[in-house]
């Protein structure tokens, strides 16, 4: 993927946000779509937050975000599958991810047999 495809790429959590941001939702709909890609230690993207400034829905969509993508096929890349995925988010389990999320996440997939929809 060269430089320029993977900025366009990145800008999907800015434009989601864009297009949401005037939305009356109860909740931050839109700030969470814009954070999906931020991570723990501040080197996620479109803002660089880290750790707190990071919203407790972003945390949850940006791991449910990361095992997806990796468990399916993608245009640029075939699927890795869900073990690679979840060995993904425990291995970056606190750097990148929140440990809380991965932890629900390791449970929902291990121990209640959750699987991705096909």
């Amino acid at each position: 993927m060269s430089k320029l495809e993977m900025e366009m790429m990145r800008g999907h959590a800015q434009a989601g946000y864009d297009i949401l941001k005037d939305v009356p939702f109860p909740t931050p709909v839109a700030e969470i779509i814009r954070q999906h890609h931020e991570r723990m230690d501040g080197s996620g993207y479109p803002q660089g937050l880290r750790g707190d400034a990071i919203l407790p829905e972003a945390r949850v969509l940006a791991v449910a975000d990361v095992i997806e993508s990796m468990a399916s096929h993608r245009p640029y890349r075939p699927a890795v599958g869900l073990d690679a995925a979840l060995d993904e988010v425990v291995k970056n389990r606190g750097t990148l991810y929140a440990p809380e999320v991965v932890d629900a996440a390791v449970r929902l997939i291990n121990d209640k047999g959750y699987a991705l929809p096909s």
